[in-house]
């Protein structure tokens, strides 16, 4: 049998419709169900990021807060050490401070000299702890208004007899400690009693 040219056209040509049809069905079913996979995969990946931004704000929550908590106990500690180690003497209660003579030496001058070798500290004067405590019972300063001295005489707590422990004499005149210790120059001897310091508590 014999076919034309526009014969064979006419028979083939329903195969490419329907092919065509399946080509467009197919086309059209792929974006489906792209976006049908696309969807839970956007979903887990979201409380994925979710989920991670939580547990960094978590974990850097509780770094600050143990920090702080750390430093509070740290710095509260050390306040309670300072308090305690440094006991706050009072005048009148725990020890006396007497002036005398100032009409021959002013109390500036003699707080000076009693600086030059911290005994105007009255921590120092009052604690017995070691290196620092001088643990006195008191401290005499006399003045030489003729060779312009004044001499500490200091009494250590619990020393029996009346002389001094130790003796330290300072120079007015050049501002500064011209000697030092229990056997010091007879020259050097007071004529005036021009400051008083006594521990009144035991």
């Amino acid at each position: 049998m014999d076919l034309t040219k526009r014969d064979v056209r006419e028979i083939t040509m329903p195969k490419d419709i329907k092919k065509q049809k399946l080509l467009d069905e197919v086309k059209n079913e792929k974006p489906i169900k792209s976006k049908i996979l696309t969807l839970p995969i956007l979903i887990i990946g979201f409380l994925v990021v979710l989920f991670g931004a939580y547990m960094l704000y978590a974990m850097t929550h509780m770094h600050v807060t143990s920090k702080t908590e750390t430093s509070t106990v740290k710095t509260s500690s050390g306040s309670e050490k300072a308090s305690s180690s440094i006991k706050k003497y009072v005048a009148g209660k725990d020890y006396k401070i007497t002036y005398s003579n100032t009409n021959l030496i002013s109390k500036e001058q003699i707080n000076k000299a009693l600086g030059a070798n911290y005994l105007n500290d009255i921590n120092s004067l009052m604690s017995t702890k070691k290196p620092s405590g001088l643990d006195m019972a008191k401290i005499e300063v006399y003045y030489n208004k003729d060779k312009n001295l004044l001499v500490e005489n200091l009494f250590k707590n619990g020393h029996s007899t009346n002389e001094a422990t130790t003796a330290v004499v300072y120079d007015l005149k050049n501002n500064q400690i011209v000697n030092s210790g229990v056997n010091y120059d007879t020259n050097y001897q007071p004529s005036w009693l021009v400051y008083t310091w006594e521990r009144l508590t035991k």
